[in-house]
């Protein structure tokens, strides 16, 4: 969940990417709760390759285009005052990849996660996934393996039962293999040893996929 501007609950954009090949349409959502639209402003983005980014739509009372774009948008408001915003846009070869994403605020903005696309008749999920563990003296450190998978776009992070955890993690850069394609990602997460029968969870989101992997269990030692 992402909490932004005056009467803003929740504010969410997905997914990450979307992979499509060209002339396909995608579907891009972003998602808003509030008790009181009356003073919330939604604005979406396109960055194209090399290009900085440009207001294509925004929306307050009502829904505007900007002027001289071809792309369809609609918008729904739905239940309990949830703002639902559909985008659709035709892929072109000609925009290899860029990214559409939302903003939020009128003086102070907030920009949203943001969507990748991806122009390609390949898509590959996730093939393996698994948790490694090292045991040092005093700390332990897991390894999150995340493998094969296309594109390169990955979200993973670490979390225990309450929360997202940022301290002691460490995120790798995505590799690809030699003969493949494919891509993998490794994630570090180093905890103290007295911590050793505590759950943790290594998630990732890719594409639609979501995964959620535990730390209990783990038969596989990490030999560094």
């Amino acid at each position: 969940m992402m909490t932004v501007g005056r009467g803003i609950s929740d504010f969410q954009q997905t997914p990450i990417s979307i992979t499509k090949p060209e002339g396909e349409t995608v579907l891009i959502n972003c998602h808003v709760s509030s008790p009181d639209f009356s003073n919330v402003f939604i604005h979406w983005y396109q960055q194209r390759v090399n290009a900085a980014p440009k207001r294509i739509a925004y929306m307050s009372s009502r829904f505007f285009l900007e002027n001289g774009l071809k792309i369809d948008y609609t918008a729904n408001l739905i239940f309990f005052k949830e703002y639902l915003l559909p985008v659709q846009t035709q892929l072109s070869h000609t925009d290899i990849v860029k990214a559409l994403f939302t903003v939020i605020g009128y003086y102070n903005k907030v920009f949203g996660s943001g969507t990748k696309l991806v122009v390609s008749g390949k898509f590959s999920p996730p093939a393996n996934s698994e948790i490694l563990q090292k045991k040092h003296e005093n700390q332990i450190t897991y390894v999150c393996l995340i493998e094969k998978f296309y594109p390169d776009i990955i979200r993973v992070t670490w979390n225990d039962d309450e929360k997202e955890i940022t301290d002691q993690v460490v995120k790798g850069d995505t590799w690809q293999s030699t003969k493949e394609d494919d891509y993998s990602i490794a994630s570090w997460l180093t905890v103290p040893a007295e911590n050793e029968d505590k759950k943790y969870y290594c998630k990732y989101e890719h594409e639609e996929k979501k995964d959620s992997l535990s730390t209990q269990g783990i038969f596989h030692m990490l030999k560094i």
